[in-house]
């Protein structure tokens, strides 16, 4: 017993100043020696403020990109142009594209389209050149198919057949002349085809399958060359007639031989 009444144990929950003691009477520095290596620390840790903004951001732009993915084109296109609008400022009307200028690519064969590509226009290819040469090597370049509407001013159309036209035999077994469609005696024209190309004046042979009506008035001015087929002469055979010599060399010398005997 001291004085002032004060009871001192060593059992005691509290220490001085040197030291604290846990709820069951250990000290902290022996808890942390007990503590296991899985056991978690009592007192969670806190994450720094800038990891949390990081993994929200995170978070947010894997929403956002799930919400893009779930648009189909148009849907984007537009969003987009809302968000610049937005932010940026401006009117609907100022990015609203005017569709006068734009070009098809059938726009781009007609005005790099040429009748006969050479070496040198192979020279410099652009990407419209190109698809025009594409389209050029489709074409079947035997027969041509003509415009005969202005025969009267010797002025001509002509183009190469398309596929269609091959297989339907237009230009071939049936007349070349476009707005004709005669099967019957067709005939065969060589014409040396004149004409201007991007500023440029060059010529060509071509051949067409015409019908009589169309005939006259591909030589409504002079006549064209005609191109007849050459038959092959087919060999002799066992039953076939004795043909006639045809060089008239030997004519002379029967009649001389005639002429001799006769003497």
């Amino acid at each position: 017993v001291h004085g002032g009444g004060g009871y001192d144990s060593d059992f005691s929950d509290e220490e001085g100043q040197d030291g604290s003691v846990g709820s069951h009477g250990v000290k902290r520095e022996d808890q942390l020696l007990l503590q296991k290596p899985f056991q978690k620390g009592t007192r969670a840790k806190v994450a720094h403020r800038d990891v949390a903004s990081q993994e929200l951001d995170r978070e947010e732009a894997r929403n956002r990109r799930q919400h893009l993915i779930s648009m189909n084109a148009f849907e984007r296109h537009k969003k987009f142009v809302g968000d610049y609008i937005l932010y940026y400022g401006g009117k609907m009307d100022d990015l609203r594209r005017s569709t006068a200028k734009d070009k098809t690519d059938l726009d781009v064969v007609r005005e790099n389209h040429r009748f006969l590509w050479r070496d040198e226009d192979e020279e410099d290819m652009t990407w419209e050149k190109e698809l025009a040469k594409r389209y050029y090597d489709k074409l079947f370049k035997e027969y041509c198919i003509a415009d005969l509407n202005r025969y009267k001013e010797n002025k001509f159309g002509f183009r190469w057949r398309i596929e269609n036209e091959v297989v339907s035999g237009k230009g071939q077994f049936l007349c070349g002349n476009k707005r004709c469609e005669m099967q019957e005696s067709l005939k065969s024209w060589e014409v040396n085809f004149a004409y201007v190309e991007h500023g440029e004046k060059r010529n060509a042979l071509v051949k067409l399958r015409l019908c009589p009506d169309c005939s006259f008035k591909l030589n409504y001015h002079h006549k064209r060359k005609e191109v007849k087929t050459k038959r092959k002469r087919s060999s002799s055979g066992a039953g076939d007639e004795p043909q006639r010599p045809e060089s008239t060399s030997s004519r002379p010398k029967k009649l001389k031989k005639h002429k001799r005997n006769s003497i």
